[in-house]
């Protein structure tokens, strides 16, 4: 049983990765998987590996929610470019998933959405010029993507903390 759900787990990981790559919500696939297993074998997976995962998971959530934002604060814009970063980051994934293929319409709409949402709203601020606004999203598209690479790396590391858990609770 013990391989596995270390097997299952580094298949969790590896697609967790890949949807969150996606802009979904694969981040928590692995701390699922290690839930269920903890819930049918009881002990395989110490507590402490679920819950490292688990904060882990929040700081990439929280990290990610906050990058885009955060790019575009610091490339100038206001609370209300903020703003449009996060609402174009959504649309843009939804939209970008209809238009191109999947996986590369949804991190290309998610990225190009969080720019263009960050720069509509900054130029809603009097006296701001459309090179403004434009810089204002140009750094909330970057934002976005290194969030979106980052989030990945995070939902691996939650897999390794979990599958290093497991052997520890072995040897």
């Amino acid at each position: 049983m013990f391989w596995f759900a270390i097997t299952s787990l580094l298949l969790a990981g590896l697609v967790g990765f890949v949807l969150t790559l996606l802009t979904l919500p694969g981040i928590w696939l692995p701390v699922a998987v290690a839930l269920i297993f903890q819930w049918f074998v009881p002990g395989l997976f110490p507590w402490w590996a679920i819950g490292v995962a688990a904060g882990l998971g929040v700081l990439a959530e929280v990290l990610e929610l906050a990058a885009s934002a955060a790019g575009s604060t610091k490339a100038g814009g206001t609370k209300r470019a903020a703003a449009g970063a996060i609402l174009g980051t959504i649309a843009g994934a939804i939209v970008g998933s209809m238009i191109l293929f999947f996986p590369v319409g949804t991190i290309v709409g998610a990225v190009a959405g969080a720019g263009i949402g960050a720069s509509v709203l900054d130029r809603s601020r009097i006296g701001r010029t459309w090179q403004e606004s434009a810089n204002v999203g140009a750094g909330a598209a970057a934002a976005r993507g290194v969030a979106i690479v980052l989030k990945g790396v995070f939902g691996a590391l939650m897999a390794l903390v979990l599958i290093a858990g497991a052997v520890a609770q072995v040897v």
